[in-house]
């Protein structure tokens, strides 16, 4: 056996843990790859572009390349001949899994940006093959699987907010994604509706948790401040506070 094949050097330095399994670390030329320890051995996937790190006829990934070739056929007045065969479809959604492998370790990670970027590839993949595949059945394939990535993609772009502090813009986040899948075709097909009700439930949890911690303004403070002045009978005090929650209130009109 070749030594240098011989992964358990490795292995050994990195014990199969399920509560920690992946992991972000620099290459030997200094790019990041996303790593992730299974019970037997060790995946590795490229952190941008196709995570295996080919590229289809030349381009970044298949979609990509079927992409160029549509804003042709627009260019040149001909998108109503542009159709995807069962064979192309097949790869876009083989390459899909590839996305879909990552942005999960990604998500793990809290590695929100990155997340956002591979599920909305995915989805603009979903979109593409929905309009332009040939038979109908490759249309649909991906279809069930949608609610589940909006959720995914919303989680992950509220998260980002949230770390810069923008409560209300990460409330917005969730409350948009909660009404897209609400507003999807329902299809017939359990998992569909399965994943549906699974992330509305959990984007309306997310929701809940970042209103609760959600640091309350200095308006929201004084009116609470009032209303324990009243219950302890601080008159003068809550006069004040009155006063001050008149003038904010007056700037916000301003």
């Amino acid at each position: 056996m070749n030594d240098s094949a011989d992964l358990r050097r490795i292995l050994k330095a990195w014990p199969y843990d399920p509560e920690h399994d992946a992991r972000i670390i620099c290459g030997e030329d200094g790019r990041e790859v996303l790593q992730v320890r299974t019970p037997l051995g060790l995946e590795q996937y490229e952190m941008d572009g196709r995570p295996d790190g080919l590229r289809p006829h030349g381009m970044e990934s298949a979609l990509e390349h079927h992409l160029h070739h549509l804003n042709q056929a627009k260019f040149a007045g001909r998108e109503a001949d542009f159709e995807l065969d069962p064979e192309q479809c097949s790869a876009i959604f083989q390459e899909g899994t590839l996305y879909y492998f990552r942005y999960v370790r990604l998500f793990q990670l809290k590695d929100w940006a990155r997340t956002v970027r591979d599920t909305a590839r995915n989805l603009r993949a979903f979109d593409f093959l929905h309009h332009y595949a040939r038979r109908e059945e490759d249309q649909q394939f991906l279809e069930k699987w949608r609610p589940y990535v909006l959720r995914v993609n919303a989680s992950a772009a509220a998260m980002l907010e949230v770390d810069k502090g923008a409560y209300d813009d990460a409330s917005r986040v969730t409350r948009e994604a909660i009404r897209h899948i609400e507003a999807l075709e329902d299809i017939e097909d359990e998992t569909f509706r399965f994943e549906r009700e699974r992330s509305l439930t959990a984007l309306r949890e997310l929701e809940s948790q970042i209103q609760k911690n959600r640091p309350l303004s200095e308006l929201e403070k004084l009116e609470h401040q009032l209303r324990r002045a009243i219950d302890t009978q601080e008159f003068e005090r809550a006069a004040r506070l009155r006063d001050r929650i008149r003038e904010l209130r007056q700037q916000h009109i301003c």
